[in-house]
């Protein structure tokens, strides 16, 4: 039972870990195409961009892996698990294109409009609410 509990513990703060990425990457690029043509502000905004979009892929990969210990040592399972790890999946997409977007940036290829990127941002919190919601509702 510890190593369970250890294991789902280290899968919840990963989780949040690359949460705090999917939230902030999308915010940075808003403010990216507001700050107009401030080349010392850009920089500092692509610079903060691709460490967190680093950052977020190893906290995926970590809370994934955690995850694949909790299907296949502890036998998590379930129509849940598969609705749920759907929209992982598109939330994952959407930190990727998030993630291209920023790179696009760095070519000197143009954003969204700032209002676009708002209700982009928007997206992750519909998601992270299905997850939880399937996480909470799934039967012991």
């Amino acid at each position: 039972m510890n190593a369970y509990l250890w294991t789902k513990t280290a899968h919840v703060v990963f989780v949040m870990a690359w949460m705090g990425g999917v939230f902030y990457l999308p915010r940075i690029l808003v403010n990216l195409a507001e700050a107009g043509d401030e080349p010392a502000v850009r920089a500092r905004l692509v610079l903060m961009g691709r460490r967190l979009y680093r950052f977020g892929h190893i906290m995926f990969g970590l809370a994934a892996l955690a995850g694949l210990t909790l299907w296949l040592h502890f036998g998590i399972s379930g129509e849940w698990l598969h609705a749920k790890l759907t929209l992982v999946v598109v939330m994952l997409g959407y930190y990727i294109v998030s993630g291209r977007w920023l790179k696009g940036v760095e070519k000197g290829r143009a954003l969204p409009s700032s209002k676009a990127l708002r209700w982009f941002n928007e997206l992750p919190v519909l998601l992270l609410v299905g997850v939880v919601y399937l996480v909470l509702a799934k039967p012991f």
